[in-house]
């Protein structure tokens, strides 16, 4: 059967295909092209690395559309279906031969190789030799090669300009607007035998029903539109004899049976579907409106947001007995999840299913560092244990980590089919990998995780592993690789004389964090623990004389700033004629996180901060905030001092203590602390904390209730229920705040007399049209820009921003500042035309 369908993914061995009515195929490694496969053959045998083999990402991105064809349907060990693909131009034109071929026609073509004056193509059909001259591929290698020659394997959509000596040599051409514009014509001669998916026709309305529409193309041939590829803008306003440009999705072998779709990013070839924001899926929704039932098929869904989405029989109840299709009548509203995205179809797909709506786990970007989770024993292999997490997640734990020693029998303590308790080590969901550990005393701990170097603090206290025991010490790994040196002297109290005598690879060991060097990814550790004076960097404060603690939490003051520090800033107190030294952490210069890095990057020794207050005072330590929300809250009396202040309702200004992956930790001025749940962290589905949320970041939260006897507070963070009633006064009076903060910021640069590039910087404010010249267009379809109005800087304008303007490295443009990084020194600027009238 040939199929068109969308690439979804780009893995080293295959690509993943997204085919119509929300199905996925598999095209392996081997079945790109002839010239592909004798490349990775000759790569096997000579056993090194050739020039001219490309892997499968450097030629394919998600959204590219490619033609397929059926070569096997597969049933797995767990019972579901694979379907195997082929895109081998040899496969796919198998029906084509070199007679039937004529000008203006639109095929799939594979670069065979590159010759002095052009590239030979391969388009599958026996006895004819395609080549597309250099000069007509020019403006796609500029385009979307961005420069570079096309590659051997690479997939193009290939129009014949000229066919010679019957079919035997034939001139193509990869124009992209003439492949846009091309469309499959009754003088092409097209039969059943030959149609290819993804040819664009001018199909004929024949009859209009429920399940789809019937169309007559290509003078005599029938086809079906189904209900999910009319065009959802027309919806089903068509009439009998109505003309329109359709899409050929699929042709069966046997039966003939040719289907279409009205979408219209399939109409013009060489485009591509509509993606989705990856963060949607696994989103919950509470109310989905039926718009359509299928008895056969399934459920059109109308989500929150306005858009379709699909969900299969299987999908709508728990079990065949327990589906009731009257509650499936158009209007009905149920809970669902979005579970997929089908590019082919536009739409989500969604699942009814109880189990999945409140699956902990959906997909490999939901599953989490640190993460304890039951899995079951699929196989025992040399490496280490398979494991299954859900349907759609595997894991591996190494072999290092089936147990707190290496085990020599595994399948000795270990039956398929077991359910075991893990915890996450390693998660990689853009590879789909994750590494779990069975070891009881990582799994049981109680100590904070430790994933990455910035996460390593002088003093923190983990459990991590042995790696390597030496002479020179001990090298101890963590999570997400994250390993450390624990030098010979700092493994005991007592000389340990032979080191790789007392620790074993493997072994889990209670280690301190001495010193880290994050950008270097350098981490000194030791297994003392206890009788040890503080850590480097836990006092980086040093007070001038003893200090009183005179001030206290919620006191206004004056500072000056002494020294910049990795982490904040040390200032002496003005009215104690400067000799109380301070502390005014960088992640409390604001209420704006963007903002906090950019005032510490334009602030020196010697600028003076004026009401600035005190949050905490401990060990003589002063720690101080420059946040205006928290300022406010204190002077306007909307805190509260201790526990017993605190009710259920009240809306409090605080700022984010901790990030953890089960919610946020959140603090208040004067002390007091509270939980935010992951499930009140936002009104959007919440897949990592961490994506959600800063430390330091300003909050305003509500009590959700109190626990006297454990002290415990439980907070709610939605902004649809953190808002004191007037949302629109407090969103300007927020905007105000902040380009209040950016003027300032301005004005210290201008001060100072800065560089010219911060000069520079400060003159580009939002709104400002810019002249630009295109610089390079990247893979993402991001545009880099260059001009004598921003020397020096990166100019950057995403897909969308570009306004689906096909502009090419040299071109002029104009451009429309929508936000200065002055950190980075970036501008963010948009194409699009409305934008640009305004």
């Amino acid at each position: 059967m040939l199929l068109l369908g969308c690439i979804k993914e780009v893995n080293d061995f295959e690509l993943v295909i997204s085919l119509p009515n929300g199905l996925t195929g598999f095209v392996p490694l081997t079945q790109i092209s002839d010239a592909y496969s004798k490349l990775l053959s000759t790569q096997v045998t000579q056993g090194e690395l050739l020039e001219d083999l490309n892997s499968l990402s450097d030629m394919y991105s998600p959204g590219m559309l490619v033609r397929c064809i059926v070569t096997s349907v597969e049933k797995g060990a767990d019972g579901r279906r694979s379907i195997k693909l082929s895109i081998n131009p040899k496969n796919v034109n198998k029906g084509l031969n070199a007679s039937a071929l004529t000008s203006g026609m639109l095929l799939s073509g594979f670069v065979s190789s590159a010759e002095d004056h052009g590239y030979l193509i391969d388009i599958g059909v026996s006895g004819t030799h395609a080549f597309l001259p250099r000069q007509n591929a020019q403006n796609y290698i500029k385009a979307v090669n961005r420069g570079s020659d096309l590659k051997i394997g690479q997939s193009l959509n290939c129009i014949i300009e000229e066919v010679k000596n019957k079919g035997r040599v034939v001139r193509l051409s990869v124009d992209r607007s003439q492949v846009a514009a091309s469309i499959a014509t009754e003088q092409q001669n097209w039969t059943l035998s030959n149609l290819l998916p993804g040819l664009v026709v001018k199909a004929r309305v024949q009859k209009v029903a429920p399940p789809g529409i019937s169309v007559t193309f290509l003078s005599s041939f029938t086809g079906t539109v189904d209900f999910m590829h009319v065009d959802p803008e027309k919806s089903m306003n068509y009439s009998p004899n109505q003309v329109v440009k359709a899409c050929i999705l699929s042709v069966h072998p046997t039966s003939k049976v040719v289907r279409l779709t009205l979408r219209q990013a399939f109409l013009h070839p060489g485009g591509s579907p509509k993606q989705l924001s990856g963060d949607r899926i696994g989103a919950v929704v509470e109310e989905s409106t039926v718009k359509d039932f299928h008895k056969h098929f399934g459920a059109v869904f109308e989500l929150d947001d306005g858009t379709l989405a699909f969900a299969r029989l299987k999908h709508l109840s728990k079990s065949r007995k327990s589906f009731k299709p009257a509650a499936f009548k158009t209007g009905c509203k149920h809970k669902c999840r979005i579970i997929d995205y089908s590019l082919m179809d536009e739409m989500c797909i969604l699942s009814l299913k109880h189990q999945i709506i409140e699956a902990r786990f959906l997909q490999y970007q939901d599953v989490h560092t640190g993460d304890v989770v039951q899995a079951k024993v699929l196989a025992l292999k040399p490496i280490g244990m398979q494991v299954k997490v859900t349907d759609g997640i595997r894991g591996l734990v190494p072999s290092m980590h089936l147990a707190e020693v290496i085990l020599k029998q595994p399948e000795k303590k270990y039956n398929i089919g077991d359910e075991v308790r893990c915890r996450v080590l390693e998660c990689n969901p853009a590879e789909k990998k994750l590494f779990l550990t069975l070891k009881k005393t990582l799994v049981r701990s109680k100590l904070p995780i430790l994933s990455s170097y910035q996460d390593a603090e002088p003093g923190l206290i983990t459990h991590g592993f042995v790696v390597c025991a030496r002479e020179f010490g001990c090298i101890v790994k963590f999570y997400n690789d994250v390993k450390g040196l624990v030098p010979r002297n700092e493994l005991s109290s007592e000389p340990i004389p032979c080191p790789d005598k007392i620790f074993h690879e493997g072994q889990v060991v209670k280690v301190m964090v001495l010193k880290c060097e994050p950008q270097q990814e350098r981490l000194l550790l030791s297994f003392r623990l206890s009788g040890r004076p503080a850590p480097e960097g836990k006092g980086d404060y040093t007070p001038k004389k003893k200090q009183d603690a005179k001030y206290l939490a919620g006191e206004i003051v004056d500072v000056k700033v002494l020294k910049k520090k990795e982490n904040g800033l040390e200032v002496s107190i003005l009215e104690d004629e400067g000799n109380v030294i301070a502390s005014l952490p960088t992640v409390y210069l604001s209420d704006f996180v963007t903002n906090c890095n950019l005032l510490w990057h334009c602030l020196q020794e010697g600028d003076v901060l004026p009401r600035v207050m005190c949050l905490s005072t401990n060990r003589d330590r002063i720690t101080l905030c420059r946040k205006p929300a928290l300022i406010s809250a204190v002077q306007e009396e909307q805190v509260v001092r201790s526990f017993s202040e605190i009710q259920p309702g009240m809306l409090l200004a605080g700022y984010v203590r901790n990030v953890m992956p089960f919610g946020v930790f959140v603090e208040f001025p004067f002390g007091v602390t509270g939980l935010a749940p992951k499930v009140n962290m936002s009104d959007k589905f919440v897949t990592d904390t961490k994506d959600h949320f800063v430390v330091g970041q300003t909050v305003i939260a509500k009590v959700v209730s109190t626990d006297e006897e454990k002290q415990r507070v439980l907070l709610n963070l939605k902004v649809s229920e953190c808002s004191s009633g007037d949302s629109a006064a407090e969103s300007f009076s927020l905007l105000s705040q902040y380009f209040k903060e950016m003027e300032e910021i301005r004005n210290l640069l201008r001060r100072r007399g800065e560089s010219g590039l911060a000069q520079g910087l400060c003159d580009l404010l939002p709104g400002k049209e810019l002249q630009l010249v295109v610089q390079d267009v990247e893979k993402d379809g991001s545009a880099l820009f260059s001009g004598s109005c921003v020397r020096g800087l990166t100019v950057t304008a995403t897909r969308y921003h570009l306004g689906g303007k096909n502009i090419v490295p040299g071109e002029k443009t104009k451009g429309l500042v929508l936000h200065v990084d002055a950190v980075t020194s970036k501008v963010y600027v948009s194409l699009r035309e409305e934008l640009l009238k305004k």
